[in-house]
């Protein structure tokens, strides 16, 4: 089943961060980047490993990949549930970081989690080919910085002083970036180690990030705070333009189901041996957290 393979790959991706950090100094900025990196379905990683296998990557080369993108996603949770950003008290149902140490700490933490995560992509045991995690190096900074995370957070934040609400269009750019650049990334890089063209993959995750979003915005609505494990409401009560505020809740389940239709397509080169690609492409758009 594809719960039992996410959860499988969950753990090894775990067991990987806590290896890496393990011995270091009994510090709060230590702590609390293994605090960020605990719990969590670990998508991202889980699609690095996935990718990884459609191409014949070993595991063990393909793990510190799969923990790099778990790094640099748990940095953009730190930072984005600061005060500045989005305010938030609680990530996966436990205090967010600058609640249990305070905002400095905070800021420390998503610093070093967003290096560790290049440290990790450029660790010879990634890939004894240094053009190869050059590449990967390479390509995660573009997905990460301002081509990609980090425009989609600018434009959100522009978006929240704009004098008038997003069009449809501005929000699938802003998403593109905030969520989708680093899904896309994941998915991709199973065949950048491979050295292989990795166009049905861009093409599957460049659907499925906007699925996700979608299903995020539809969380926001229908979902329980307990079970989402943080605060669900606040678009809108910022009043905030979403996919479902343009296109209705019905729109947008509807939306996020053609994106997921769409991001099973894009993987028919790979036949059968993508099917638990296919089952988390559903996966996204059927869960409650």
């Amino acid at each position: 089943m594809f719960s039992d393979a996410l959860r499988r790959d969950a753990d090894a991706i775990g067991a990987h961060l806590t290896k890496v950090l393990t011995g270091g100094p009994d510090l709060p900025v230590i702590d609390g980047m293994r605090y960020a990196l605990s719990g969590g379905k670990r998508l991202r990683g889980f699609l690095v490993l996935e990718g990884a296998r459609l191409h014949g990557v070993p595991e063990a080369h393909a793990i510190w990949a799969a923990a790099a993108i778990e790094a640099i996603h748990a940095y953009s949770l730190v930072h984005d549930d600061l005060p500045c950003m989005d305010d938030d008290d609680l990530r996966r149902g436990l205090p967010t970081v600058h609640r249990k140490w305070d905002d400095g700490t905070a800021v420390l933490v998503g610093d070093a989690l967003q290096a560790l995560g290049f440290e990790l992509v450029l660790d010879p045991a990634c890939h004894a080919n240094a053009a190869v995690r050059a590449d990967l190096a390479s390509s995660l900074a573009r997905a990460s910085g301002h081509r990609g995370m980090v425009l989609g957070q600018a434009l959100d934040i522009l978006a929240e002083t704009a004098a008038t609400p997003l069009t449809l269009d501005q929000i699938t750019r802003l998403q593109a970036g905030k969520t989708g650049a680093l899904i896309v990334w994941s998915a991709e890089a199973g065949a950048r180690l491979a050295q292989v063209d990795p166009a049905p993959l861009t093409a599957y995750a460049t659907a499925l990030g906007l699925a996700f979003q979608i299903a995020d915005d539809i969380l926001d609505v229908e979902g329980d705070e307990t079970t989402v494990g943080k605060a669900v409401g606040k678009d809108a009560h910022r009043g905030k333009a979403t996919f479902v505020s343009l296109l209705g809740l019905d729109g947008a389940k509807r939306r996020a189901s053609e994106l997921v239709t769409a991001a099973c397509d894009a993987l028919s080169p790979y036949g059968d041996r993508a099917q638990t690609l296919n089952d988390a492409a559903q996966f996204v758009i059927s869960r409650d957290t």
